[in-house]
């Protein structure tokens, strides 16, 4: 497995991502179409060989552009694409506007963990975040209450 292939520009980890994971566990491919997906779009190759989060563009996240049914491509994509940057962390801009975190679908969607995750690659590396970091964030994200 490729890991700095699987972590998407934006900082998250597709090779954690349950859409990702899908391509081989059947189960996993059940619960990304309960949301909506048809369960033969319901497995993802990650994000830079997909041009862009397919999970996104599937599950409807993601708007269908003007441009007939050509999906739109997340702004961090075709941004960190455009500049040439292997993540958001390379770019002096960083972090920038387009990684604003939401609350909504925040129970669905791991993207508010993206500015956590990219600042741990800029201090770790992608390798080693990948390695050793990345699995504990996600599992913390969705498994641990808010503690201060």
């Amino acid at each position: 497995m490729d890991l700095r292939e699987l972590t998407a520009p934006c900082g998250l980890d597709c090779f954690n991502c349950i859409a990702y994971l899908a391509n081989d566990n059947e189960e996993f491919r059940k619960q990304v179409a309960s949301l909506g997906i048809p369960y033969e779009e319901a497995a993802c190759a990650g994000c830079r060989k997909d041009n862009g989060c397919r999970f996104l563009q599937a599950s409807g996240f993601l708007p269908k552009s003007e441009y007939g049914s050509t999906p739109n491509r997340c702004k961090v994509f075709l941004c960190v694409s455009s500049k040439g940057f292997e993540t958001c962390a390379d770019c002096s801009d960083f972090p920038c506007d387009n990684l604003q975190p939401f609350a909504d679908k925040a129970a669905i969607l791991p993207h508010n963990m993206k500015v956590f995750n990219l600042a741990l690659i800029k201090k770790m590396g992608v390798e080693k975040w990948a390695q050793e970091k990345a699995k504990l964030v996600r599992d913390r994200y969705f498994g641990e209450k808010f503690n201060i």
